[in-house]
């Protein structure tokens, strides 16, 4: 029987005729490299790797590149391992929107970013491109980056979907993944985008999750992202992703990308045509596919192609100052007096800077500031010399010793040094993780050299990824997180290095001591296909915290030229116990005006009954004061901020009991802690005989039922006596209660356990509807 050939009206909706369904089958699929087919009344989709800026071909058209090094020239922003830093959605967002305004200038309709994958591990070669450790953080940056293209009318393409949490084997791998972790981290900002921000598109990631790969994974492209969290956009696939184009349409992937010249679309056709595959779900992803086509063109481009490259420019000049973390400043040697001594520059990293990652993302620049010549221009008085110290590769080829010397001799010399070290683009990229966290060796030398020299030093770092500081940095006095920053960085580092601006950023992840005290090193990048995720949900500075292990750097560390101090901490439930309102009062307590970063932690109950972390953060936000002044800071929290996945009852559980809520500069640095109770959700488990003691009696309802049971049968020598005796409770806490009742002394026997099930499922109904209609 041949199927209905459904057509597109203007609204995008399917209709019963005119396209065939050959047509159907091809829009499923790329047309070329970067853009969709067209069919009938349903434009082709033009679309670039972001997701810090444009990779543009040379030649209007397709976008399809195999080099990497030969695109047109875009504004290339600090990439996300910096823009994490800034702890700034607001700057996230206009970041996004001078991409979308430079993506329809160029005719691009889609942008493939953000990327919002977790940085389970330091030596992710693709750290560069993802936000932070922490979902909350992440989503925040990842959805204010989605709102700002959107809004311009250019489509996010939210991605790696989900858990590509490493380049090892990342077209094949296995994340297994225990569904608390996978929910409350790997999934978690992807949800909170998806629900609150609405992409048009999310693209499945390369690697499989629990055995299925991404792009056949029905779970989670359809039971999970469309059923549980209402996505209604298109599912793409990552650039070669698909090994099965039947299985994963009937997973729920729209898109397959790139194109494979009608290949895959006649392999649609057979299996709708031998009943393999019903045509509805064709046609569902035409629907889909068609409205997602009207989304992202209908901006169309504007009259006049002018890209404003001065002030894209100058916002990459000043995001790139937001993301710059002053991680150390003993004796106040940093901000340098630009009028005053002389500086010696060394590091061939400020006369050839790292500005962005390598791979698909990378960017050609509209134009480059270079720190060096940034910093000679910034000073107004004082001698600004260079030495190289050492080489990178593919650059110069002077005898290592030789220019360690000259920077030695430099160094002595000289009133101040600033010392550039860091990565080089081949130890860190898509495609590869990093075997180690250290600097070059011959950089660590120079630190030694250096430092016993001279005792003003302050080191200023480029990298993708953390890198190990210990235990250089004790020998060095000031210590500057540069990242890559993109093509603004070199007049950013100027600014913040002689004073021009407050450094105020932030660490969006945790640098260690030692990559051993990592939470996921024995587990990375795993083996035989597999890659277990056996840390759980004690990921990042969960899993630092919770072994107590010392850090170098804190998850949220920063300093500033300035001071701040933290009082009168509140914290308000609203009257129907949803929303708890936070507020503190920051002053500026120096003689700078400066930028305060104030994170909110919540700690679970003492007596939790599930593993947590020792803090998690909630919420955050930023003020800026003069000297002396303060204001209030307010963070609202949701009460479901506050929850746990729990895998026995599926679904997001509030722990009742007292919760301690916490205003902090890092996660090790908490100012001041305010407890509140919180009530619990329901439960919704059906108690059996099962179900251990402990189980029942921490029930809001089973348990109170449970100790009445024991209370009005008990004798002299009952069990309640047993259960008042601490020690034998916890001897018979995890014995099964239909176990428990046919020990001869029991006083609840064998027949009594199904009767309190049924009393307990009853109550239990009953909370949970009264819940509900409170809510």
């Amino acid at each position: 029987m041949t199927p209905q050939q459904p057509s597109l009206t203007p609204s995008g909706s399917v209709t019963s005729h005119d396209l065939t369904l050959a047509q159907r089958a091809s829009l499923t699929s790329g047309a070329g490299d970067f853009v969709t087919e067209a069919a009938a009344n349903v434009p082709a989709v033009s679309m670039s790797d972001g997701p810090h800026g444009l990779r543009l071909p040379k030649e209007q058209g397709d976008g399809g590149q195999v080099d990497l090094h030969s695109a047109a020239p875009a504004t290339c922003f600090p990439p996300a391992v910096a823009l994490g830093s800034s702890w700034d959605p607001g700057l996230a967002e206009r970041v996004a929107a001078a991409i979308a305004a430079e993506a329809r200038t160029h005719g691009v309709h889609v942008v493939l970013g953000p990327g919002i994958n977790i940085k389970r591990s330091p030596l992710c070669g693709r750290n560069f491109e993802y936000f932070s450790e922490d979902p909350l953080l992440t989503a925040e940056l990842g959805g204010a980056m989605v709102r700002g293209l959107q809004q311009a009318g250019v489509g996010a393409a939210l991605k790696h979907f989900a858990a590509n949490n490493q380049e090892t084997d990342r077209m094949r791998v296995s994340a297994d993944i225990d569904e608390r972790p996978l929910r409350e981290i790997y999934l978690r900002a992807f949800e909170r985008i998806v629900r609150r921000d609405r992409p048009w598109s999310v693209m499945a990631a390369y690697n499989a999750l629990n055995g299925v790969p991404l792009s056949e994974n029905h779970r989670l492209l359809t039971d999970i992202l469309r059923t549980e969290w209402g996505f209604d956009g298109v599912v793409m696939s990552d650039w070669g992703a698909v090994r099965d184009r039947v299985a994963a349409l009937r997973a729920g992937l729209d898109l397959q990308m790139p194109g494979t010249g009608g290949r895959t679309d006649a392999e649609v056709v057979a299996a709708v045509e031998n009943g393999e595959l019903d045509v509805d779900v064709v046609d569902r992803s035409v629907e889909r596919l068609a409205r997602f086509a009207r989304r992202t063109t209908a901006a169309g481009v504007p009259e006049v192609p002018e890209v404003y490259h001065d002030a894209h420019h100058r916002l990459a000049r000043e995001a790139a100052e937001r993301c710059i973390v002053l991680l150390k400043n003993d004796s106040g040697l940093l901000p340098l007096d630009p009028r005053a001594g002389s500086v010696a520059v060394i590091g061939e990293l400020a006369r050839t800077p790292r500005f962005q990652g390598a791979g698909s993302s990378q960017v050609t620049p509209t134009r480059l500031d270079v720190p060096l010549d940034r910093l000679r221009a910034a000073a107004d008085g004082s001698r600004v010399e260079f030495a190289a110290g050492y080489t990178l590769p593919g650059g110069d080829t002077d005898p290592a010793e030789e220019l360690a010397v000259e920077a030695e001799h430099l160094a002595a010399r000289s009133d101040t040094v600033l010392l550039f070290l860091g990565l080089a683009a081949q130890d860190e990229s898509e495609g590869f993780d990093r075997d180690h966290i250290d600097l070059p060796e011959e950089q660590v030398r120079l630190v030694e050299r250096i430092s016993a020299v001279n005792p003003r030093v302050a080191v200023v770092l480029s990298n993708g990824g953390v890198v190990r500081t210990a235990p250089w940095h004790d020998r060095t006095p000031a210590l500057v997180e540069g990242w890559l920053l993109g093509q603004g960085g070199g007049a950013a580092l100027a600014d913040v290095l002689f004073g021009a601006v407050n450094p105020s950023g932030r660490l969006s992840e945790t640098i260690p001591l030692r990559l051993e005290d990592s939470p996921s090193h024995l587990l990375f990048p795993g083996e035989e296909g597999h890659v277990r995720y056996g840390e759980g949900v004690f990921v990042g500075y969960r899993g630092y915290d919770a072994r107590r292990s010392e850090v170098a750097f804190a998850f949220g560390h920063g300093l500033s030229y300035t001071t701040f101090a933290y009082s009168g901490l509140t914290v308000r439930p609203s009257p129907d116990g949803s929303r708890l309102d936070v507020r503190v009062r920051v002053t500026n307590t120096g003689q700078r005006a400066g930028r305060e970063v104030v994170q909110i932690y919540s700690r679970g109950p003492e007596d939790s009954r599930i593993a947590r972390p020792e803090r998690e953060l909630r919420g955050f936000a930023a003020v800026d004061l003069a000297p002396g002044e303060d204001a209030e800071v307010r963070v609202e929290l949701d009460r479901t901020d506050l929850a746990h996945y729990s895998e026995r009852e599926a679904g997001w559980r509030v722990e009742g009991g007292s919760h301690h809520i916490e205003a902090a500069a890092s996660s090790r640095d908490i100012r001041l802690s305010v407890a509140v109770d919180i009530e619990g959700d329901p439960s919704r488990i059906r108690l059996t005989g099962r179900h251990t003691l402990a189980e029942w009696m921490a029930h809001p309802v089973g348990g109170p039922l449970l100790s009445k049971a024991f209370a009005s049968s008990s004798g002299p020598n009952g069990s309640t006596g047993a259960l008042a005796d601490p020690v034998m409770r916890r001897f018979l806490a995890g014995i099964p209660l239909d176990v428990i009742s046919e020990f001869p002394q029991s006083s609840v026997k064998p027949e009594d356990v199904v009767a309190l099930a049924d009393q307990a499922a009853s109550g239990a109904n009953d909370r949970a509807v009264g819940a509900d209609a409170d809510g």
